[in-house]
């Protein structure tokens, strides 16, 4: 599994991104897709998952009502738009991916529960 992020860069304070995640290798059908993010100093922490199969989307408390994870089937490829965006939304956001037949998704939020990363893309947010 390949997956390629992009999309970060620097915004002001209330402000919208939206970032990609290319992913190739296999067919994603039986997989979560997701996205965590990891701050200066700080441990890497789950933002958003989509059960590819059936579009099932899952958030974390932060993100809620502000974060839409979505995906392009036909391009595999994955996307987190990020609408008013605070300062504390500034990390290095990564993407992920995870086989989900037998994964609870209470798990979603464990780093360990996901098999595939890819590199990180920075998301900065100025205040």
């Amino acid at each position: 599994v390949q997956l390629q992020a992009s999309g970060g860069g620097l915004v002001q304070t209330g402000g919208s991104l939206r970032l990609s995640c290319a992913a190739s290798g296999r067919t994603f059908r039986s997989y979560y897709m997701g996205w965590f993010r990891q701050a200066p100093g700080k441990e890497r922490e789950f933002a958003a998952a989509m059960w590819w199969s059936d579009g099932s989307t899952y958030y974390a408390d932060s993100v809620k009502g502000r974060f839409t994870i979505s995906t392009d089937v036909a391009k595999n490829t994955v996307f987190l738009q990020m609408n008013s965006l605070k300062p504390e939304d500034t990390a290095v956001y990564y993407c992920a991916a995870t086989r989900g037949l037998f994964l609870q998704a209470s798990r979603l939020t464990h780093v360990g529960s996901w098999t595939d990363w890819g590199q990180g893309t920075l998301v900065t947010v100025s205040s």
